[in-house]
């Protein structure tokens, strides 16, 4: 899926540092369960309708999954959704830990 915009670990943390993103998880529930970023929605086609209808359309939304292949699809679905500003993290929730090893959760 080119073309969806990424973004690294380092760039993710600011955000998240900076209050100015909201982080959505799309693991499974257990995963998500057992470790994430800070403060991030676990997201699921349980929850994507309420989501999309609750969350302005001008937030930033980084989308975050195990290893950033299927962010790049939900983060192309919220775009769809008129999330313009909807980002995947590049390498997922496991780069996430490589670069931030003691937080999750």
């Amino acid at each position: 899926m080119s073309g969806v915009p990424e973004i690294s670990a380092g760039e993710a943390r600011k955000l998240l540092d900076s209050h100015s993103a909201v982080f959505v998880d799309i693991r499974d529930p257990g995963s998500y369960g057992a470790a994430h970023i800070p403060g991030a929605q676990h997201l699921s086609d349980d929850n994507i309708n309420e989501f999309i209808a609750s969350t302005p359309r001008d937030a930033k939304i980084v989308v975050v999954c195990y290893h950033g292949n299927s962010s790049k699809g939900a983060t192309m679905y919220l775009q769809e959704n008129g999330f313009s500003s909807a980002v995947s993290l590049r390498g997922g929730f496991e780069g996430w830990r490589l670069e931030h090893p003691f937080e999750g959760k």
